[in-house]
């Protein structure tokens, strides 16, 4: 029976290292990612004429002990200098799997112009990224003189930039960003680094409107691709808006990772969503991922009215 559970401990800790330096080399990937466009690209910061605030949770895969998850909490905005706008947010996210932490904390800039009948805006992002492992919360057994595994807590942190593109149409968006432009090592301790990679994505999407004005369908792609791994989310949504309410449902689909669905709504200002995330490779479908988003608007009007002023063409 010890042997066994020996067996199991090491097995255990084996797989919580290997996904902790996968993770540690690529941020997580949120399935509501239209809505939490901030996370990826700072150019989206000050997108909608709201103030916008965000918060997220993601499990990893379930049926696995200490798989722990990910939170994210962000605001941004748009304001007005002159005759310019301007957009600004700052967001905080801990992902988190067994004995190590990944703490990320941004502060974003954007500014905004017409170009073309739409808007782009180019945004820029200081991050301060922090690696921590509990080493004392560690019961390795058989590997307790291993000195990859530290007998005390540990962290480390270092200073990062990002940018991003962001591009808005009438019915259509699109996004570039490239985060982790210095792709730092972070030294944690005395025995463990983590080299952080450079992460390039692209996003779009487009409002398909009907003569039936209470429903949208609104199709869009995620990708990313961090110079090794390449990722892409393909997603559909059917939107129905009655005044100031809303529900919606919809299905993601990425090549040999996974499937997701997803439903929602809006009422009295509040946006919540839930989805799962089965895989559809490696761990199977019933390791699959939990995620609830919140999202809330508030009214800002930082910027003059009149003929010009731009709405988002996103549904928020």
């Amino acid at each position: 029976m010890e042997t066994r559970n020996a067996f199991r401990t090491i097995s255990t800790l084996t797989l919580l290292l290997c996904a902790a330096l996968a993770w540690a080399q690529q941020d997580p990937a949120f399935v509501h990612y239209w809505d939490l466009e901030p996370q990826f690209n700072p150019a989206a910061a000050g997108r909608s004429d709201l103030l916008s605030i965000n918060v997220a949770y993601q499990s990893h895969a379930m049926g696995y002990e200490d798989a722990g998850g990910t939170m994210y909490a962000g605001a941004d905005m748009a304001f007005q200098l002159g005759r310019t706008r301007h957009g600004a947010g700052a967001f905080f996210q801990n992902d988190k799997i067994g004995l190590f932490s990944h703490l990320r904390f941004a502060v974003q800039y954007s500014y905004h112009f017409k170009l073309f009948g739409g808007r782009l805006s180019i945004g820029a992002q200081a991050d301060m990224l922090q690696e921590s492992i509990s080493g004392s919360k560690a019961d390795p057994v058989e590997t307790a003189d291993d000195p990859a595994i530290p007998k005390t807590d540990v962290e480390g942190s270092r200073f990062d930039v990002s940018a991003g593109l962001y591009y808005a149409h009438k019915r259509w968006y699109a996004g570039l960003g490239a985060l982790h432009l210095t792709a730092p090592t972070i030294r944690v301790g005395e025995t463990n680094e983590y080299a952080v990679k450079r992460l390039y994505n692209f996003t779009a999407g487009y409002n398909i409107k009907f003569r039936n004005p209470l429903l949208t369908i609104v199709p869009s792609v995620m990708m990313r691709y961090d110079g090794t791994a390449f990722r892409a989310d393909l997603t559909g949504r059917v939107i129905y808006a009655r005044e100031s309410k809303r529900l919606y449902a919809g299905a993601s689909y990425s090549p040999q990772h996974s499937a997701t669905l997803f439903i929602g709504g809006m009422f009295h200002g509040v946006d919540i969503s839930y989805a799962y995330e089965a895989n559809t490779s490696g761990m199977g479908l019933g390791a699959g991922q939990h995620e609830v988003t919140l999202s809330y608007r508030l009214p800002l009007n930082l910027e003059k009215k009149g003929k010009n002023m731009h709405k988002s063409v996103r549904y928020l």
